[in-house]
């Protein structure tokens, strides 16, 4: 792999990147496997560098239908226009969970963006991560695999090496890692669900996803852990990983999370509510959603890891706070919150 090219630039700069096809991706399309492999690139830049005849297999162009077996060798070869700031290292604010020669477990607080891009073009996690482990400036988009929105906290993978990037890549696209998160709801949930409901991209609003017919496979689980009196608090499993997919799914049937007003979020407050609580819902800046357990097998080893985050200060104050109202306005025989 070559190292990201060094700051941003009007002028085109030619990228050069080698991957070997893993088992998980048999099967799959060309264009596809490009996608999950070289996800520093849009889906739009792979599209039109595979109909130029920039990506080979073995030696070999490829179309975007062209099957893969599993095993070859991918190279993509191209002239890109990066603008955004790859390769400087800045002190950016995050934890780390685990680490060791391949891979990097880190829980990111909210406000933290992944990686750089349109109005972020540097200062990102991505930068925090060449500050604390300069290697990672030579894998792609430093090693980052998946991505948590700003304003999402919580635990998100690193690949290390060349060999765990591959293999975290694949894992995730075959939906073998498990991420689990916590998320405060508008609204009561009767119960447990299964939200199986393709997401694309909104057509009018271009920075939302929206459930449409036309869409990508989603599906999303979703298990009540506590009811307040027009809130609940429900741990989200992700069976896929569209963009925004917990807030699309939530707010399609009706309970968006709190403070997520970009999908819907009313503010909703508990009839006769203490200044306190009306503070603590009024003063979220952010949607109240937390990635707090992963689950896999080591990318190189094969190990069995689970990792837990708790959930920041911000929403178990509020999950506390929001307790506190039912207990107050609890009538004697109400028994408490309900799990």
């Amino acid at each position: 792999m070559q190292p990201p090219n060094p700051g941003p630039s009007d002028t085109p700069r030619p990228i050069s990147r080698i991957a070997t096809v893993p088992r998980e991706l048999a099967g799959e399309r060309a264009d596809r496997a490009a996608a999950v492999l070289f996800d520093e690139f849009s889906r739009a830049m792979l599209t039109r560098w595979i109909q130029e005849g920039a990506l080979v297999c073995n030696g070999v162009p490829v179309r975007p239908r062209d099957r893969l077996r599993g095993g070859e060798e991918l190279r993509l070869e191209a002239l890109a226009l990066l603008r955004e700031d790859w390769s400087s290292a800045q002190p950016v604010g995050f934890s780390i969970v685990y680490e060791d020669e391949h891979l990097l477990v880190i829980d990111k607080p909210a406000g933290v963006v992944v990686h750089p891009g349109a109005g972020n073009p540097d200062g990102t996690l991505v930068n925090g991560l060449l500050l604390h482990r300069p290697a990672l400036a030579a894998l792609p988009r430093a090693g980052i695999v998946h991505r948590l929105d700003k304003d999402t906290s919580g635990l998100m993978l690193v690949a290390a090496s060349s060999e765990a990037r591959v293999r975290l890549v694949a894992m995730l696209a075959a939906r073998v890692v498990s991420r689990r998160y916590l998320a405060l709801v508008e609204g009561r949930l009767r119960g447990d669900c299964v939200i199986d409901q393709p997401i694309g991209r909104d057509p009018v609003q271009r920075t939302r996803q929206r459930v449409r017919d036309d869409g990508r496979p989603a599906l999303t689980r979703v298990r009540v852990l506590e009811r307040y009196r027009v809130h609940t608090l429900i741990e989200a499993t992700l069976e896929t990983g569209r963009t925004h997919q917990i807030r699309v799914h939530l707010a399609y049937v009706g309970h968006p999370l709190v403070g997520d007003s970009r999908y819907g979020a009313r503010g909703r407050l508990p009839t006769g509510a203490q200044p306190a609580t009306v503070a603590a819902l009024q003063g979220l800046r952010r949607q109240a959603l937390h990635a707090w357990r992963l689950e896999l097998e080591h990318p190189v080893t094969g190990a069995t890891l689970a990792f837990e985050a708790p959930l920041p200060a911000d929403l178990e104050g509020l999950r506390g706070i929001l307790g506190a109202d039912v207990r107050a306005f609890a009538e004697p025989s109400a028994g408490g919150v309900a799990g």
